[in-house]
């Protein structure tokens, strides 16, 4: 999966991580703030992608305490506007354009480094304008993946003009766009947590409670 050691070089990589929202599945508490292993799942995303230039958090102003120094905050408007909404609204605030920009969830407790390593020479080593994992189901998971910038700002642009942000998908993004999708089930180890699982429910959070103790021990 690459060495995982470095995901981005100065400038040419941002992040922009979607962390808005209560989760309704979760009692309306701030996902991103639970904790796994004894850290936030927020900040376990961002320690994933420590190397990006530059990192954006989409979310409320209550997230702030978590970030470490330097990650910029913003919202989307109107606040609960979608996906699509939410990275318009991180890219506007990004201080260089990069030449690549992962979009991850602010509730991925296993994502790390070599994953997006991964993923990121699936983008820039063939013709394709974005790449995505792909789960053991075979079903994408766009909150972990890498687009080329100018690519990500064509079509949020276009969607802006045809009917406007609000309510998008990340298919609708996607539409007509060159895909690599990077099936890391067939790379994952088996006993390994899956980088790509995901946290919606009570039920998921103690599954990663359990996953992450074992990596511990």
């Amino acid at each position: 999966m690459g060495d995982g050691s470095r995901i981005g070089d100065g400038d040419d990589l941002a992040a922009i991580v979607l962390a808005g929202g209560r989760a309704r599945r979760l009692g309306g508490d701030m996902k991103p703030a639970r904790v796994v292993g004894g850290t936030p799942l927020l900040v376990r995303v961002l320690e994933a992608v420590r190397g990006a230039g530059s990192r954006v958090v989409v979310g409320p102003d209550e997230l702030d305490g978590l970030l470490p120094a330097g990650v910029l905050r913003t919202l989307e408007e109107p606040p609960g506007a979608g996906p699509v909404a939410a990275i318009a609204a991180g890219l506007a605030v990004l201080p260089a354009r990069p030449d690549v920009v992962a979009v991850l969830g602010g509730d991925l407790p296993f994502v790390d480094e070599a994953t997006l390593w991964t993923v990121r020479e699936a983008l820039t080593t063939s013709a394709a304008e974005a790449a995505v994992a792909v789960d053991e189901t075979g079903r994408p998971q766009w909150m972990l993946a890498m687009w080329r910038a100018v690519v990500l700002e064509r079509r949020i642009g276009a969607l802006g003009t045809s009917g406007g942000l609000d309510g998008r998908g990340m298919r609708e993004l996607a539409a007509g766009v060159r895909i690599a999708e990077v099936r890391l089930a067939e790379l994952h180890q088996a006993e390994a947590p899956p980088p790509w699982f995901d946290c919606d429910t009570e039920d998921d959070l103690r599954r990663a409670e359990e996953w992450a103790r074992g990596n511990a021990g």
